[in-house]
């Protein structure tokens, strides 16, 4: 389901999502990329590998799981903000916790999302991705 208008699909936002679960990511790639025309995603699975995509390619918004191995979303996080500090950055995570969602936002996160089991929260993803590149 896409809400955007043709005049509005004429900008590639290009998206680089980072989750050490290759599955999830291509899934997530393709959801969203089908759910928002401009959304071009570029997948990782591993910070070391994001950031070597960061220093090569223009980026508009990042998606970052929180637990990977090495490092997590929050310490990828504080990398990125070093050389890229108003990149939008969308902590998206399977864990609940107050506590978490509370240390992402004074980390800086631009929108912190609970991942679920249904395709539908793509929708609900797109719309922050959107929501955080335009303002």
């Amino acid at each position: 389901m896409n809400h955007l208008t043709t005049a509005e699909k004429t900008e590639r936002i290009r998206v680089l999502h980072v989750d050490d679960d290759e599955a999830l990511v291509d899934l997530a790639a393709t959801l969203l990329e089908r759910e928002c025309d401009p959304l071009e995603v570029v997948t990782e699975t591993s910070v070391d590998a994001a950031l070597q995509v960061l220093r090569a390619q223009t980026v508009d918004c990042v998606i970052s799981d929180y637990d990977m191995p090495g490092q997590d979303g929050l310490a990828f996080l504080e990398r990125v903000r070093t050389t890229a500090p108003n990149l939008p950055f969308i902590l998206f995570t399977g864990y609940d916790s107050a506590a978490l969602k509370a240390d992402a936002i004074q980390a800086g996160v631009t929108e912190y999302q609970r991942k679920r089991t249904d395709t539908e929260q793509y929708a609900v993803l797109a719309e922050r991705v959107l929501e955080a590149v335009e303002s």
